[in-house]
């Protein structure tokens, strides 16, 4: 895999912090999920309580090489939003 895709942190106190997915292919790279801000376009496995977006069901940022090609799936999601509200 290459090392700009995936990263581990398996000396993290959390690791891993969602379970579903194999341990030698849990990425780390996107600990804080950059598509938290996109709410319900994020396409993740999310729930609403109290009006705060849990995310502690999904799995979308964590799936090996597939979490980074995701997310950048959705950058200019991201990007115009940041855009918008600067």
């Amino acid at each position: 895999m290459g090392n700009h895709k995936f990263n581990q942190n398996k000396d993290c106190e959390y690791f891993p912090c969602h379970k579903g997915i194999d341990e030698k292919d849990f990425n780390c790279l996107f600990c804080y999920c950059p598509l938290y801000t996109l709410g319900k376009e994020c396409k993740g496995n999310f729930k609403i309580h109290h009006d705060i977006k849990d995310c502690s069901n999904c799995l979308i940022v964590h799936n090996g090489e597939k979490a980074h090609e995701y997310v950048i799936s959705k950058w200019n999601q991201i990007d115009n939003l940041c855009k918008k509200n600067l």
